[in-house]
C-alpha cells in the first residue's frame, strides 16, 4: 500500500521518499507524449474507414488536452527529490492519469462497435501496447499505471463481452493482471533503488561535513553571553549549530535561542531549567546535559561554562564551550534500551523484571500492602518448536507477547525471562482475587488458537505465582518460590494456576535428592526388569514378553516409574539406563524359547539420541538374540518432537530386522501418515479403549475396531492392553485383536518367575492374576 502511495507508514519520512519517487516524471514526459501519439495514430489508422473523421479529430484534440495537462503535473514535480510532496500533489498527478485512461476509453466504447472484428483485435493490440508502455516507462507513479490498465481493461473487457468473445475476456483480464504485478513490483524496485541513492547522497554528505569538521579542528563551539544573559561574540560553529546567521543570534537571550516553544509556554524540560538556574547564581558548571529545541526538533547539547569579569573584577557575563551530543545521548538511550528489553518480543527482559519486582517489593513494604510475581511457560511450545523451526517458533513467541499485553493492565508489568518462559509483575496486589484473575486470563488468552504462516497452532500456558512479602521478603526469593510453584503446576499436566505453598519446597528438596539417587543407581545395581506376558488372543499361548522397568532405592525403598521415568527424561539419565535395559532385556530373552519375542519401551530422548542404534546392536551382539525377536515400543509423542530424526532411526531399526510397535495408540497425537511411511509390527490399543468397550461405549468399540481393520489391511498386529476381566476378553477377541496383555494373563513379574511359565502346558490364569 506504501508503495503505491495510498498510505504513509507512521516510520520514515515518506514526504521525502515520495518526493524522491514523482521527481523523475518530468524526464520521461516526452517519451510518454510520444507513446500516446503514436498509439493514437494507430488508433486513426485502423478506424479512419469506420468512423466520421470529426469524431476521430475530437478524439485526438481530447487526448492531446489531456496530455498537456499531464506534462503540466509532471513539470511542477520535477523539483519534488529536493522537497516533501503533499498529498494533494499525489492525488493530482492519479487524477490527470485517470482522465487520459478515461480518453482511451472512447475508442473502446465508441470505436469498436463501427469496426469489424479484425480492427477491434487491432485496437486491443494498441492498447495493452500502451498500457505495457506506461508499466515500464512510469514506474515512480504504480497507482497511475494500475488506474489506467484497470480503465482500459475493463473497456476492453466490456467491448469483448458485448461481441461474446469470451476468450479474449480471459485473455485481457490475464493480462491486466500481469501487467498490474509487474507494475507494482517495478516500482518498488524503483523506489528501492531512489531510496538507496538518496541514502547514498546523504552519507556522502555527512562524511563532507565530518571532513571539514576534521579540517577545521575540534567539533565543539564557543558560547559567550553578557550579564543580562544576550549572546555576544557570536562563533561560526555556534551559529551553525542553532542553525542561524550570526546577525540572527546577536543579542538575542540564550535561553531563548534554544528553548523553542518553551519560551512561549513556561514550561522548560528540567534540564534547561537547570541551567537557566545557574547562570541566574553565576555558578560555573562542566559537561551539563542540556535539552533543546532546534529549528522545531529537540537535540541534545553538552555545555561548560565560567562566570567572566572584567577588568574591575566585576561579573560580565559568561563564556564557555558546547557541543552537540545528540547521537551520543540516542545511542546511550539505545543500548539502555536493548539492556532492558527483550529483541525478539519487544518486552522488558529479566533485568527490568528483576528491578520492577524489587521496586513493587519496596512499595509493598512501604505502604504495608502485596505484590505479586507470576511465571509461566508454555506448554507444547518445544514441539512446534522442534516441527516447524525456530522461525515460526520466533513469531509464536511474539504473538504471545502481543496478548500477554493486550490483557495488562498499569498495574501490572508483562515480560520476558528466556525461552518460552513469562512473567507478569503485579505491583499491588492487595485485591486477594487480583492474582488468579491475572493467571486465569493469560491462560484462557494464551490457549485461544495461532494463526502462523498458514499453520494452526494450539498451545497453553501454565502459570505459578508467590505473593511478596508473604512468600518471600527479596526478590531471588519470590521469584524462586514462583519457580517452584510453576512446577507443581507442570507436573500437574499444564494449563493451570498454583500459587507458592512451603510445601513446595519440601517436594522440591525430594525431587533433587531423587534425582541424586537416580544418577548413582546404575552402579549400585538398584535397577531391576519385569516380564509381563502377552498372550495369543486364538490358543492363549504366550507370545513374547515386555521388559518394565522397576527401581528398589537404597534411599528412597521402591520407587514408582510414573515418578522416576519422567525425572529419568528431564535429565537424560534415560539414555544410559535405557542402554542398560536393553542389554538386559536381550540377555534373558536369550534364555527363553526360540517363538518368544521381548518388547522394550523406548522414550523420545534415547531414540534421538545419535548412540541408540549402537546401543541395539551392541545388546543384540552381546546376547546373541536375534534381531526378529526384539520389539522396540514407542509412543506417538516421538513424532511430535523431531519426526524425521524419529522416522529414520525406527527404520534403521527395522533394517536390523527388529519389530516396532506403536504404544498407547489413539491416546497422543494420533496422525495416519506415519503409520503409513513406517512399516509397524504391532499396533497397541490402550487400555482405556478396552474399558470402555467392555462397558458398551460406542466411541471405543468404534475405534478399536477401526484400528483393528486398518492394521490388518497393512498387515500389522494389533495388542489390546489392560484386559483385566472375562468380560474384557470376550470384547477384545471379538473385535479381532490378535494379541492379549493385562493382569487377566499375568502382572509384571520377575525374569525366574517369567521363565517358569514356559513350564506350564496352559497359561494358568489364576495362577498369575
Amino acid at each position: 500500500m506504501a508503495v503505491l502511495g495510498l498510505n504513509d507508514p507512521g516510520e520514515g519520512d515518506w514526504a521525502r521518499l515520495r518526493g524522491l519517487q514523482y521527481s523523475s516524471l518530468a524526464k520521461t514526459t516526452m517519451l510518454r507524449i510520444a507513446a500516446h501519439v503514436a498509439a493514437a495514430i494507430g488508433v486513426f489508422w485502423i478506424y479512419y474507414p469506420f468512423v466520421h473523421f470529426a469524431l476521430l479529430g475530437g478524439w485526438i484534440l481530447a487526448l492531446g488536452a489531456s496530455l498537456f495537462y499531464g506534462g503540466q503535473i509532471d513539470r511542477d514535480l520535477v523539483d519534488a527529490d529536493k522537497r516533501r510532496i503533499g498529498r494533494d500533489e499525489v492525488n493530482r498527478q492519479t487524477l490527470g492519469s485517470v482522465g487520459i485512461a478515461l480518453v482511451w476509453v472512447v475508442p473502446m466504447a465508441l470505436f469498436a462497435p463501427y469496426g469489424d472484428s479484425m480492427a477491434r483485435l487491432e485496437l486491443w493490440a494498441v492498447c495493452a501496447m500502451l498500457m505495457t508502455a506506461c508499466a515500464v516507462m512510469l514506474p515512480a507513479v504504480p497507482l497511475a499505471n494500475l488506474m489506467f490498465a484497470g480503465i482500459v481493461g475493463i473497456a476492453a473487457i466490456a467491448s469483448f463481452l458485448w461481441t461474446v468473445s469470451l476468450e479474449m475476456v480471459a485473455v485481457t483480464v490475464l493480462f491486466i493482471a500481469v501487467v498490474a504485478r509487474g507494475a507494482v513490483e517495478n516500482a518498488r524496485s524503483f523506489l528501492t533503488a531512489r531510496v538507496a541513492e538518496a541514502g547514498m547522497a546523504e552519507r556522502n554528505e555527512v562524511v563532507s561535513l565530518l571532513l571539514k569538521e576534521f579540517e577545521e579542528g575540534e567539533a565543539d563551539w564557543l558560547w559567550q553571553i553578557d550579564t543580562s544573559r544576550r549572546v555576544r561574540s557570536i562563533s561560526p560553529r555556534f551559529a551553525f549549530a542553532l542553525g542561524l546567521s550570526p546577525e540572527e543570534i546577536d543579542g538575542k537571550s540564550f535561553i531563548e535561542l534554544i528553548a523553542g516553544p518553551a519560551w512561549e509556554t513556561g514550561q522548560f524540560p528540567s534540564s534547561l531549567h537547570d541551567l537557566a538556574e545557574r547562570l541566574k547564581r553565576r555558578e560555573s558548571f562542566s559537561n551539563l546535559l542540556v535539552r533543546v529545541t532546534i529549528n522545531g526538533h529537540q537535540r541534545w547539547w553538552e555545555l561548560s561554562g565560567t562566570p567572566k569579569l572584567d577588568e574591575n573584577g566585576s561579573f560580565d557575563g559568561f563564556r564557555g564551550v558546547g557541543s552537540d551530543v545528540t547521537e551520543q545521548r540516542e545511542s546511550s538511550e539505545k543500548i539502555a534500551h536493548m539492556a532492558r528489553y527483550d529483541t525478539l518480543t519487544g518486552m522488558p527482559n529479566r533485568m527490568m523484571i528483576t528491578e520492577a519486582l524489587g521496586e513493587a517489593m519496596r512499595y509493598a513494604d512501604q505502604w504495608r500492602t502485596r505484590c505479586a510475581f507470576l511465571m509461566l511457560d508454555l506448554d507444547r511450545f518445544k514441539a512446534v518448536n522442534d516441527t516447524l523451526g525456530h522461525l515460526v517458533g520466533d513469531q509464536l513467541l511474539a504473538r504471545v507477547a502481543e496478548r500477554m499485553r493486550s490483557i495488562a493492565s498499569d498495574n501490572e508489568l508483562c515480560g520476558r525471562l528466556g525461552g518460552d518462559e513469562f512473567a507478569i509483575v503485579v505491583r499491588d496486589a492487595s485485591d486477594h482475587t487480583r492474582v488468579e484473575r491475572v493467571a486465569k486470563s493469560v491462560i484462557e488468552v494464551l490457549s485461544r488458537p495461532y494463526e502462523i504462516d498458514h499453520h494452526t497452532l494450539y498451545i497453553g500456558a501454565s502459570v505459578g505465582s508467590a505473593i511478596g512479602p508473604r512468600d518471600g521478603t527479596t526478590v531471588e526469593t519470590l521469584m524462586r518460590n514462583a519457580d517452584l510453584a510453576l512446577y507443581r503446576s507442570k507436573e500437574e499436566g499444564g494449563g493451570q494456576h498454583f500459587g507458592y505453598e512451603p510445601e513446595l519446597h519440601a517436594h522440591a528438596e525430594e525431587r533433587r535428592k531423587l534425582e541424586f539417587s537416580l544418577r548413582r543407581a546404575l552402579e549400585r545395581n538398584e535397577f531391576a526388569l519385569n516380564y509381563q506376558p502377552v498372550v495369543d488372543a486364538n490358543d492363549e499361548n504366550i507370545v513374547s514378553f515386555e521388559a518394565l522397568l522397576r527401581w528398589n532405592s537404597e534411599e528412597h525403598g521402591p520407587v514408582s516409574p510414573a515418578k522416576f521415568i519422567p525425572l529419568a527424561e528431564d535429565t537424560r539419565q534415560i539414555v544410559p539406563i535405557g542402554e542398560w535395559v536393553l542389554r538386559e532385556a536381550c540377555r534373558e530373552a536369550a534364555r527363553w524359547p526360540a517363538h518368544v519375542k521381548v518388547a522394550v519401551n523406548v522414550s523420545g530422548e534415547q531414540l534421538l539420541d545419535t548412540g541408540f542404534i549402537p546401543s541395539v546392536v551392541g545388546a543384540l551382539s552381546a546376547s546373541g538374540l536375534p534381531a526378529q525377536r526384539l520389539e522396540i515400543e514407542v509412543t506417538e509423542s516421538i513424532f511430535v518432537r523431531d519426526a524425521t530424526t524419529a522416522r529414520t532411526a525406527l527404520e534403521q531399526i527395522m533394517a536390523l530386522g527388529c519389530g516396532v510397535a506403536l504404544d498407547d495408540f489413539g491416546t497422543g497425537y494420533s496422525s495416519l501418515a506415519y503409520i503409513r511411511n513406517l512399516r509397524f509390527s504391532t499396533i497397541k490399543v490402550d487400555r482405556s479403549f478396552v474399558q470402555g468397550a467392555a462397558t458398551g461405549s460406542p466411541e471405543s468399540l468404534a475405534i478399536i475396531r477401526a484400528v483393528v481393520a486398518m492394521a490388518d489391511s497393512l498387515e500389522m498386529s494389533t495388542t489390546a492392553e489392560g484386559v483385566e476381566s472375562e468380560t474384557e476378553l470376550a470384547v477384545v477377541r471379538q473385535l479381532g485383536c490378535r494379541k492379549i496383555q493385562g493382569y487377566y494373563y499375568g502382572r509384571p513379574m520377575p525374569a525366574d518367575d517369567a521363565r517358569a511359565l514356559f513350564a506350564m502346558p496352559t497359561l494358568r490364569r489364576s495362577a498369575v492374576v
